[in-house]
């Protein structure tokens, strides 16, 4: 008889359906840690990053430090508190100190005139720094509006810090987010009129911007200490200090109408004289995010000049000393392998870094992220040939990466790395420093933060897609329901200059859950194929990406995956306005829904914080004021009596980029015409609703994009489904 506890001792257990994994939940989308902004510590022991979760009562985010040992010893650990928001961590030059930005409360002494008493307060999000040996973390930073990152000195002495110089008050500020602030009885409120004489004035997300321009500061490590750098109408980006310490490069726009061109050039400034040199030049300059070479003689930057460059961002070398702020100084050294570094990919899962460039030890390579067949890749490129080099190759999305030096050249870079099936994880991989070696292997992952999770679900992997369109080869995608003809809803991403790929979409997973294959494409317009494929939508951001779209759902239809009698399709900024497009010309499709879309070309060039013609100008090379007709004719607006598909139409109420004036004069359209047509408004959410609402709206708004797309493509039903009740995301 076998003992008790053994194998043979245990009674068979029934697998029961509770206990097989299941298709995606719109709530699931909340139980999901995001890991961000990966940095390795200079001797490549350590990586730091920021896991961002869901707050209990699903009304917020919280953030906190991680760190993991590359070597495996232990396993990744949160090491901040992480009760609010601990994020964006540094590591010092000589790695014995993490620094990282928090909004925890502290206790402080004040004193006022009768006495001293321990007060709570907040001033936004200041820097901490954390002993990696043992302690706890200490405040540095005590700036008035906060700070909105920063950047350590070579020397590990001083921090550059980013913080608004100048803003509005805070009651100002609280007014704005619908919380009045106190005043004593019987006085009257302080004045809440805002004035502008420039335009840039909105930003989506934020609101009121013209008070709010960070600029740098700079502060010393051990005290606090802070003087101001730079000032001006516009904000500094991209930081990055030159070796000697004694330098900071940014971007910035100095010239006179900021505001009516969207220009940036990249300046140097001494630190200690205070001067500061252009380094860029040209008539039409977009030039960001600058890294210094290690002999402090030139910075790579992305960017170009206009209209040559287009919207590809090429990486350039240019000298330090100014001497190459002339309309055609610098180097171009990836341009002619039509590279778009900086990308950007579409999830509604996780978001990239943003552009990135980084220098090896010695100089001879700079990493970055660049896509190619839909896949987001780590490439590097030879600083004196100008060769790039892949360095993975995979179907998956690197969103943002760091790295540290290794020997005889080499580099280990830290990643976060997800899939279409895999949330985003940390990863690290090892590179040797001669071309041709390349990585020593797949990234490997340092963190399964949401295993547990995953284990209750079953995602679908996309299948490929590929047709041709007009001599153009067009790439896509379907996440199959099941086998054989099925409900599909063709998704379409915004931009338009973004692009789908091998990332995760919860949307397209809840759909496929309920019985609806999604099929996504990459139309004309579309990053990631080369210039040509980027710019073939200029002045045509509707019939010639319809073509592209349409030919792929035929594609579909022919080869029996989809049933031509059951098709939706929805489509979110730019989507939303190919949506609306779509269903005014073509009427096969059973529902629609369009987010947070354009309906009035002309209303997207005159409000919100897009307002002007410098893009009208590249993208149509005319402007509403001056040919009214044309933007009239391009609006899906003009032709919106001729839909006959059930339309959704969300739209948040605080969306700056797409204001909701567009969705209030589309709906107004169709009903007068007695369309089927519902009008969801979302309160209190900007155009990122669906990639960074607040989570209970973010889920709900999967909810009602799933009912909606069921009940017309699943259940069959003709009539507009009845007004949605609230419910819990399920």
């Amino acid at each position: 008889m076998p003992r008790p506890g053994t194998r043979r001792d245990l009674h068979p257990i029934p697998v029961t359906e509770a206990m097989m994994p299941r298709p995606p939940r719109p709530d699931d989308l909340a139980r999901l840690r995001i890991p961000t902004e990966p940095r390795i510590s200079p001797d490549g022991r350590l990586v730091a990053f920021t896991v961002k979760a869901v707050a209990p009562g699903h009304d917020g985010y919280r953030s906190a430090i991680w760190l993991a040992d590359v070597d495996g010893t232990r396993p990744a650990r949160q090491i901040t508190l992480g009760t609010k928001q601990d994020a964006h961590p540094r590591f010092s030059p000589d790695g014995r100190t993490l620094a990282f930005l928090s909004d925890r409360r502290l206790t402080v002494e004040e004193e006022p005139a009768l006495g001293s008493d321990p007060k709570e307060r907040e001033d936004g999000t200041q820097v901490h720094l954390l002993p990696l040996d043992g302690g706890e973390a200490r405040r540095l930073t005590d700036l008035p509006r906060g700070v909105d990152g920063f950047e350590w000195s070579p020397d590990g002495r001083r921090l550059a810090v980013a913080t608004t110089s100048r803003g509005a008050t805070r009651e100002q500020d609280a007014r704005l987010r619908g919380k009045a602030g106190k005043r004593e009885p019987g006085s009257p409120p302080e004045s809440d009129y805002r004035y502008t004489d420039r335009l840039g004035y909105l930003f989506n997300g934020v609101g009121f911007v013209n008070d709010r321009i960070a600029h740098l500061w700079l502060v010393d490590a051990q005290t606090g200490e802070s003087r101001r750098l730079t000032g001006g109408p516009t904000a500094e980006e991209g930081v990055a200090w030159a070796p000697d310490g004694q330098r900071i490069a940014y971007a910035t726009n100095r010239r006179r109408d900021h505001d009516l061109r969207f220009r940036s050039d990249v300046w140097v400034l001494d630190v200690d004289s205070g001067v500061e040199t252009r380094v860029t030049g040209g008539e039409d300059p977009v030039f960001f995010a600058p890294a210094w070479l290690p002999d402090g003689r030139a910075l790579a930057v992305l960017g170009g000049r206009l209209p040559e460059n287009g919207y590809r961002s090429d990486i350039w070398i240019i000298a330090a000393d100014g001497s190459d702020a002339t309309p055609d100084g610098g180097e171009n050294l990836s341009g002619r392998h039509d590279l778009m570094p900086g990308a950007a990919m579409n999830s509604d899962v996780t978001i990239g870094e943003g552009p990135r460039l980084l220098a090896s030890e010695d100089g001879a390579w700079l990493t970055f992220i660049a896509p190619v067949d839909g896949s987001a890749e780590l490439w590097r490129i030879g600083t004196r040939d100008g060769e790039p080099e892949r360095l993975t190759r995979d179907r998956h999305f690197i969103s943002s990466f760091d790295q540290a030096a290794t020997p005889r050249g080499g580099s280990r870079l830290a990643l976060v790395r997800s899939t279409p099936t895999d949330p985003p994880d940390v990863h690290v991989l090892d590179v040797a420093g001669r071309r041709g070696k390349g990585a020593s292997g797949r990234p490997e992952p340092l963190t399964q933060l949401n295993a547990e999770v995953m284990g209750d679900l079953r995602l679908v992997e996309p299948i490929e897609r590929r047709w041709t369109v007009d001599g153009r080869e067009i790439q896509g995608w379907l996440v199959p329901a099941g086998a054989g003809r099925r409900p599909v809803v063709t998704e379409i991403h915004g931009g338009p200059h973004t692009l789908y790929g091998w990332s995760p979409f919860w949307e397209f997973q809840v759909l496929a859950g309920e019985g609806m294959s999604v099929f996504s494409a990459n139309p004309r317009g579309s990053e990631g194929y080369g210039r040509d494929f980027n710019e073939a939508n200029l002045r045509d951001w509707g019939p010639g990406p319809m073509r592209d779209v349409m030919a792929g759902i035929e594609a579909l239809v022919a080869d029996g995956l989809a049933d031509p009698d059951r098709l939706g399709v929805t489509g979110g900024s730019y989507g939303g306005y190919l949506t609306t497009w779509i269903v005014a010309h073509d009427a096969r499709f059973r529902a629609a829904l369009t987010a947070r879309s354009v309906s009035d070309m002309a209303m997207l060039f005159l409000t919100g914080d897009i307002s002007g013609g410098d893009w009208a100008e590249q993208e149509f090379k005319t402007v509403p004021w001056k040919d009214p007709g044309y933007f009239r004719e391009i609006s899906p607006l003009t032709h919106a009596m001729n839909i006959r598909t059930p339309l959704l139409i969300q739209h948040s109420e605080r969306d700056l980029r797409t204001t909701v004036g567009q969705a209030e004069a589309l709906f107004t359209v169709l009903r007068s015409h007695k369309r089927p047509v519902r009008l969801m408004r979302v309160p209190d959410e900007s155009h990122e609703l669906t990639r960074s609402g607040t989570p209970f709206r973010r889920v709900e708004n999967l909810v009602q994009v799933r009912d909606w797309f069921r009940h017309f493509l699943v259940d069959g039903k003709r009539g507009l489904p009845p007004l949605p009740k609230a419910r819990a995301g399920k």
